[in-house]
């Protein structure tokens, strides 16, 4: 069983963010909402609460950091498909799509959304 529940995602500009999420995350897998006032949840295919989900929040003060959330991709034209898809949904993307020197076949993406909260989207074999 994969113990992932969930993410708790600041962002310091929901207005900013909200759309990018909403095109993102369903290309990521997340293709249910639940949304509350205070609260934006993407959720996988299932129910809830036993499946992965975002939640977004607004908080003006958030700063983002270095901390990195990361995706498995199938291949390497999903990690390329999902750099273009940031771009054209208002992200920035930092680093890539290429090989890392991570390991000889960690071929990744690193981006980030609109209000700097940082993203990879990676794919590699063993």
């Amino acid at each position: 069983m994969n113990k992932f529940s969930h993410i708790d995602l600041r962002v310091n500009h929901l207005g900013a963010a909200l759309p990018f999420y909403e095109k993102l995350l369903p290309e990521l897998g997340f293709t249910q909402t639940f949304h509350s006032a205070n609260w934006k949840v993407f959720a996988a295919e299932g129910e809830l609460p036993s499946v992965p989900y975002f939640a977004i929040t607004e908080d003006a003060g958030h700063k983002p950091n270095e901390n990195v959330i990361g995706f498995w991709a199938n291949d390497r034209s999903e990690v390329d498909r999902v750099a273009k898809l940031v771009k054209e949904y208002g992200g920035d993307v930092n680093s890539g799509p290429r090989l890392f020197p991570i390991s000889p076949t960690y071929y990744a993406v690193y981006f980030e959304d609109p209000c700097g909260n940082k993203y990879e989207m990676v794919h590699r074999v063993n």
